[in-house]
């Protein structure tokens, strides 16, 4: 979340998403997604949240988002790996609905939180109009950026009041002290979500140089609780911060029916 290079942040304000699935959904719902939430996963062992199991996640699963702590030569490494592939000519230049998913670059200081959450509801399936509503702010923006390329891409966000507008207030909300556009903030938001298009893994993380295809290391997995749980356990393993090794996971699932008794 600390990209000390990324640009101002523009209309937004700069402050992080709080790791809170009650603001996650409510923001979801201001963009304009209904039927769907976000769920804490109090396990990252996938017998633990099977149909069945005490803790079960309710299925179908749509994408996980795992906010993790790093360290600034982490953060600094994924600018130098990103600015490498451009240098040599292999920047990310996918654009258009025939891509296998839809990937945001992030120009905004301290929002990975809402990249993640981007990159769950724009990857719901091959349509996402089930879940979005027509003249809601998530679809107008999908309407103008999934043709474009990835800088313009990033711009069209960058430069959306409403969509600002619902984040700022979203930001605002939470227990935790609340941080600033200057300040180095010391964890990172990923998302894992299914291609609607050719069915793989994908890391889609907006700091890297475009979308990850975890199809090879997942051996042909594209379950998302036991693929994307194999993924999250590789990044709690290898990734995080070991002087201050936390992490919170958040799944993305149908939203509970109104009056459900346990």
């Amino acid at each position: 979340m600390a990209h000390s290079s990324l640009n101002t942040p523009g209309p937004f304000s700069g402050i992080p998403l709080e790791s809170d699935p009650e603001i996650f959904t409510d923001l979801l719902h201001a963009l304009g997604v209904h039927s769907l939430e976000f769920r804490d996963v109090l396990s990252i062992n996938t017998e633990d949240l099977t149909p069945g199991a005490d803790i079960a996640l309710p299925l179908p699963l749509h994408a996980f988002v795992l906010v993790y702590t790093t360290t600034r030569e982490y953060e600094a490494g994924l600018r130098a790996e990103r600015q490498k592939a451009r240098d040599q000519g292999h920047g990310y230049a996918g654009r258009g609905a025939g891509e296998p998913v839809i990937w945001f670059e992030q120009t905004i200081r301290n929002a990975c939180g809402l990249f993640a959450m981007l990159h769950a509801v724009s990857n719901l399936s091959t349509t996402g109009n089930e879940f979005i509503e027509p003249d809601s702010l998530l679809a107008a923006l999908l309407h103008a950026a999934v043709a474009l390329g990835p800088t313009e891409r990033a711009a069209a966000l960058k430069n959306s009041e409403g969509i600002a507008q619902v984040y700022n207030r979203a930001a605002q909300r939470g227990s935790s002290p609340l941080l600033h556009a200057e300040d180095d903030v010391p964890g990172h938001y990923v998302c894992f979500v299914r291609s609607p298009n050719d069915g793989h893994i994908y890391e889609l993380d907006g700091g890297k140089n475009g979308p990850v295809d975890h199809d090879k290391f997942l051996d042909g997995d594209r379950d998302m609780l036991s693929g994307g749980l194999k993924l999250v356990r590789d990044f709690v393993e290898s990734r995080l911060d070991p002087a201050n090794p936390h992490f919170h996971l958040m799944a993305l699932v149908s939203s509970s029916p109104p009056n459900a008794s346990a």
